[in-house]
């Protein structure tokens, strides 16, 4: 095949050790791997701006798409292996850049991140990197305790100290480093701090010398990045504000009282992904234990055995179309509302009958099996029954953790929803199940919805994690789960590796699992759940879950797409619906609120972007959702022969095409052509 050679050229800022790099959809580009990238090397220009420069043997008259990016190249762990690649920033339009060679040329894209005007850039993903989030915050108890008398009525400022962390600006006036980049041995590690509340968001940026000041309102994170997560010394300084005696004159530390220590090896050896650790607080002078800190901590890991790539992210896009149907667990709760859907909530059925039925997504819940089967189910509990020698004796219900039973399990045993404990007729539960189809039993597993369902109904997933109520309650009762990293690592996978070109967008009411689905992967959205302030529920102990205020600084500071917000609080104060639109954020709602037809006319003209509730088959007619049918009007608009075809969208997406009112067919080619989000 003929070549040709291309220079590409992009401008752009870089600290010292991270380079732009060039990935595409041809092998000389890598085949969208960042692994595989070609880097630019740099020339000296005006300022901080350098011009950034690679020539690459191109196979000529190919369409070949790419997007640069800003990461750090470490060495490869083995002698034939590809370079470790972390990555800082990178393009993400909708479509990629663009070239055809057909000679040897030059190219200018101009500065990185922005293509025909539009500037899209978004921070990276972990590739080998690991992400450590130390917290303090007043969510259950205050994080801090002083025992000594004259600090019991003392606030306190903390700072956190990473051991071995090179200094800040060291060699940046090296221009020789700036110019000859190079593999690095090794990943520098780096330590940023957040704080969140309900009025504002400060996201990941420098400390202040003497720390921030813990307040009951603040959720203070602290996020360090490492190649080690086993060997870092990370140290805690306490400051007080309000002293009760004089700054001795010339202290070097002016109202330090002391300091903790936290070995990242403890971490390790609990084998947690998350979890809550207490500290002795020593005093800086006689090094006696003083009180004790309360630090709670996630670890965040790259998602093992899959290899994010380039080549596609919707993880920040929406495009506005109005207020989405959302069928609420398919075809609606089925269980504990007042008016019960009439398919069982979470079944293939369900979701087929929301889809048939004009919805743009279907909404379902996400969990494990014991044996790490991801199933839909809405409860983290069920009801299983003890086999009775006399069949005519009442039968005995027990509520027992889904996470408890296997895959083959929860297919062959009879079960029965928690309700089923509160009914007078428990036999009925379980003989309605035994008697329904295969498509309406309940645990599909999530590969089989994916494949079951037509590709161009979107699926709003709904990641299942316990939660704990301010009152200390646990969901289900149960305080332990499954392993964080583990647990979303298999749900991720399946999605990524079975969804195709279907729109996804994944939920959840736990904010550590929003961060963790960001940081894993860099395809598909999430919206954070909140039930805000509402009488219906009971209050969460999260601090980040407990008001819609709260939660939208969240999704702002952990660049999510947006919030899932309960519609009780949304009627009540439609100005956050604008508050929320106004910051960058997409809004879905979801509560018995809004099946009210009346309630969801309010909110869509209120500008709310996505509708969750049940029962869609009694409001809207079997019809294509508006995804079918924008993509009918582009096959119109580009097929002839379709023009004047009246037969039903649906019939279009097919694998062969066939109208029912001509013979023609659509090339399936084309029509996949003609996708977009």
């Amino acid at each position: 095949m003929a070549r040709c050679q291309v220079t590409f050229e992009v401008r752009g800022e870089s600290p010292p050790g991270v380079v732009f790099a060039l990935c595409g959809s041809c092998k000389s580009l890598g085949n969208w791997d960042p692994q595989c990238a070609v880097i630019l090397q740099p020339e000296d220009e005006a300022g901080d701006v350098l011009l950034w420069k690679a020539t690459v043997d191109l196979p000529r008259g190919d369409d070949i798409e790419y997007r640069y990016f800003q990461g750090t190249f470490l060495q490869p762990q083995t002698t034939d292996g590809p370079c470790q690649v972390i990555i800082h920033k990178w393009e993400t339009h909708l479509q990629p850049r663009s070239i055809t060679p057909l000679e040897d040329y030059s190219l200018d894209d101009g500065y990185f991140g922005i293509c025909d005007g539009v500037e899209s850039i978004d921070s990276g993903w972990l590739t080998c990197q690991t992400e450590i989030r130390l917290r303090l915050h007043f969510s259950e108890k205050q994080p801090v305790s002083i025992t000594k008398k004259k600090f019991k009525k003392s606030r306190f400022r903390v700072k956190l100290t990473l051991e071995g962390l090179e200094e800040e600006g060291e060699d940046d006036d090296d221009d020789d480093d700036r110019l000859s980049p190079t593999l690095q041995q090794k990943m520098a590690n780096t330590l940023e701090i957040s704080v969140i509340s309900d009025t504002e968001f400060q996201s990941r940026h420098s400390q202040p010398e003497c720390g921030y000041a813990l307040q009951p309102d603040r959720w203070t994170e602290y996020s360090i990045l490492t190649m080690e997560p086993d060997n870092l010394e990370l140290i805690f300084d306490f400051f007080e504000e309000d002293l009760s005696e004089a700054v001795i004159q010339g202290d070097a530390l002016p109202g330090h009282v002391g300091s903790a220590c936290l070995l990242s090896s403890t971490i390790a050896e609990l084998g947690r992904s998350c979890g809550l650790l207490t500290l002795p607080i020593m005093n800086r002078i006689s090094r006696k234990t003083i009180g004790k800190v309360r630090v709670d901590y996630i670890i965040i890991k790259p998602i093992q055995g899959y290899l994010c790539d380039m080549q596609a992210s919707f993880s920040k896009y929406w495009k506005p179309r109005g207020g989405l149907d959302v069928g609420h667990r398919g075809a609606g709760n089925s269980t504990t509302t007042t008016k019960l859907a009439k398919l069982r909530e979470n079944t293939v059925a369900s979701l087929k009958n929301a889809a048939s039925h004009g919805a743009a997504f279907v909404e379902f819940d996400v969990h494990l099996s014991k044996d790490h089967v991801p199933i839909i189910y809405h409860d983290l509990t069920c009801c299983i029954a003890m086999k009775k020698k006399d069949e005519t004796d009442p039968l005995e219900l027990f509520e027992i953790a889904v996470k408890e039973l296997t895959f083959a399990q929860l297919q062959l045993l009879k079960l029965a929803h928690v309700t089923a404990l509160k009914s007078k007729d428990s036999r009925e539960s379980f003989k309605e199940e035994e008697n329904a189809p295969s498509d309406m039993q309940p645990f599909p597993p999530l590969q089989t919805v994916l494949e079951a369902i037509p590709e161009d109904v979107g699926f709003n997933i709904e990641i299942k994690w316990i939660c704990q109520q301010r009152d200390g309650v646990w969901d289900g009762n149960l305080s332990t789960y499954f392993d964080m990293n583990v647990f979303l690592d298999i749900i991720l996978k399946t999605v990524l590796l079975k969804a195709r070109s279907r729109r996804v967008i994944f939920s959840s009411f736990d904010a550590d699992i929003c961060t963790m689905v960001r940081q894993k992967q860099n395809k598909y959205p999430i919206l954070f759940l909140t039930q805000g302030k509402c009488d219906s529920y009971p209050e969460l102990m999260d601090l980040r879950c407990r008001t819609t205020s709260i939660a939208m600084n969240f999704a702002q500071f952990e660049n999510i797409l947006g919030i899932n917000a309960h519609t009780e609080e949304l009627l009540q104060n439609p100005s956050m619906i604008d508050e929320a639109i106004s910051k960058g954020l997409v809004v879905f709602c979801w509560g018995d609120e809004a099946n009210d037809p009346e309630h969801r006319k309010k909110l869509r003209a209120c500008g709310v972007h996505g509708l969750v509730y049940d029962r869609i088959y009694d409001w809207m007619p079997e019809q294509p959702n508006i995804f079918q049918t924008e993509q009918q009007e582009r096959l119109k608009k580009e097929v002839p022969e379709l023009k004047s075809c009246i037969c039903p969208t649906v019939s279009h997406f097919s694998s062969i095409g066939l109208c029912r009112c001509r013979t023609g067919s659509v090339n399936p080619r084309l029509a996949e052509s003609t996708e977009s989000l």
